[in-house]
């Protein structure tokens, strides 16, 4: 997408549905609004563009120059309140939220008891649904009213405010510690990626203790134990300890299996709590572990107790293909694995304007490597270049083994001619890295040797090269370098002469 076409108002207004468009202009009518407003010419005319031009709003004289950044505003907010009076973007919490503006106007009025009745009502749905942060709010309201209503009961109501206000202080405590801590380490893995040496281990681990100690998990709600879960898991990625992501974000899931209002509350972090589940499941290459959740998982997100809006589908887009692809991985099937690619991209670009650029650049990998298990060489080779041309902020470990795995498939197809400079670019690449290893530099030197050798060398090659991936295996910071692409397989393929699809059967019954 141009710049030009990031324009904030014109990329909200081609988001909306063809029916907020319409909820759009009968708000509007309903406002009393000559037709001819400038705001609502403005809307029609950023609709009917395909990509944003200043000029053609200039030309038409809907507005000056001067004066368009104010109508642009304008116009925003008033579809941002006609999305906000749509049923179909009301949740618990806009209606929390509705309630306590109700109170505040009545309030205001010196309407105390109508007030202070939404306000217990609204202060219960608020505690039964964990939302404390408006809960506090809806307490801090009922002091300052109680404080001028004065009533009999005002020694048992100031008591219980009291109570209600301390206790929902310490747990809101809780969660800026635990939400702070989980942000940091997520910041943590997106910045500097996974650790790398044992001093990357020691600080992470000083950190994690220094900020959890004090937290005890019996002591805990709903919204607490989330953000605790989701520390231990984006911890545990961090230290590439599989294991305990597994048990943590499987804790996470079930949260919300045993509260299943919330899901209703916090659809994103269901959605994300079961990719971190499928993602590691992945790692150990459990099958049956990824088709019994996942299952659950569709089932949950398809019943109409969902909330379905751009984002959840978005986020649950992105669950599904990566998760289906992951599963022909597992089990080799790389064959039927291409008949879904045509469909992902369609899907792709019906998403493209709610999902960051990584996640689009990881499933072009993901399709790269689908079309090179399937021995279409070419197609590896054109994928990949997708993601080396990308313009964006592209994370390091994903553009090298982007390079690894071209490389992978100049090699098998024999169309060569640009080989040795993409060796030579792929080590200049390499050198550049934050924090290359060893191993980056030994597989781009491994690539190197094979090319114009004859094939008794290139088998003596890869028979020594193998060696050294199975003592890299064993070594717990190399193992993230030797997951993004499978080169181990591939090499132990080569050197037992076997079709690589037979080395990733035999992993997954070791695993």
């Amino acid at each position: 997408m141009s710049e030009l076409q990031k324009d904030f108002l014109f990329v909200l207004i081609k988001s909306l549905s063809t029916s907020e468009k319409r909820q759009f202009k009968l708000y509007v009518n309903r406002l009393g609004i000559n037709v001819d407003a400038k705001f609502l010419l403005l809307f029609s005319e950023l609709d009917k563009m395909k990509e944003y031009n200043e000029e053609i709003i200039l030309e038409k004289k809907i507005s000056s120059k001067l004066q368009l950044s104010n109508l642009k505003a304008h116009l925003y907010k008033q579809i941002l309140i006609s999305l906000r009076l749509n049923p179909s973007h009301q949740n618990n919490r806009i209606q929390l939220r509705e309630q306590l503006d109700f109170a505040t106007i009545l309030y205001q009025k010196g309407l105390y008891k109508q007030a202070l009745k939404i306000l217990d009502k609204a202060k219960q749905s608020a505690l039964d649904l964990d939302e404390k942060s408006i809960a506090s709010e809806i307490i801090e309201l009922e002091k300052v009213i109680e404080s001028q209503f004065i009533t009999r009961s005002i020694d048992g109501r100031a008591d219980e405010l009291i109570l209600q206000s301390t206790e929902i202080n310490k747990q809101n405590s809780y969660a800026t510690q635990l939400s702070n801590l989980s942000l940091k380490l997520y910041s943590e893995m997106l910045t500097h990626g996974y650790i790398k040496n044992d001093n990357d281990r020691e600080n992470i681990l000083n950190f994690f203790d220094s900020n959890i100690k004090n937290i005890d998990l019996k002591k805990l709600n709903f919204t607490e134990k989330l953000w605790y879960y989701k520390a231990h898991v984006w911890k545990n990625q961090l230290l590439q300890d599989y294991k305990y992501t597994i048990k943590y974000a499987y804790q996470w899931v079930e949260l919300f299996h045993q509260n299943l209002e919330m899901i209703k509350n916090h659809p994103v972090w269901y959605i994300k709590g079961n990719t971190y589940l499928f993602k590691t499941l992945f790692i150990y290459g459990s099958i049956k572990g990824i088709e019994k959740r996942f299952e659950k998982f569709e089932s949950i997100v398809k019943s109409d107790a969902f909330i379905h809006n751009e984002n959840s589908q978005s986020l649950i887009f992105l669950n599904y293909y990566n998760t289906k692809m992951n599963l022909y991985f597992i089990k080799g099937d790389f064959f039927n694995g291409t008949k879904m690619i045509p469909e992902l991209e369609l899907k792709m670009e019906k998403h493209r304007d709610k999902i960051d650029e990584h996640h689009f650049l990881v499933l072009y990998l993901k399709i790269a490597a689908m079309f090179f298990g399937s021995k279409n060489y070419q197609n590896t080779v054109k994928y990949g270049q997708k993601i080396i041309n990308s313009k964006g902020n592209v994370q390091e470990d994903l553009l090298f083994h982007t390079r690894i795995l071209m490389l992978m498939a100049k090699f098998e197809s024999g169309f060569d001619d640009d080989y040795d400079d993409f060796v030579k670019a792929t080590m200049k690449f390499a050198k550049k890295m934050k924090n290359p290893g060893d191993l980056h530099f030994g597989i781009v030197d491994f690539f190197k040797k094979i090319n114009d050798r004859n094939p008794k060398e290139q088998a003596i090659a890869f028979n020594e090269f193998e060696k050294e991936l199975e003592i890299s295996s064993q070594n717990k910071y190399d193992k993230r370098t030797l997951m993004y692409i499978d080169i181990h397989g591939w090499v132990t393929s080569k050197v037992r002469n076997v079709d690589v699809i037979e080395i990733i059967k035999e992993k997954v019954k070791l695993k």
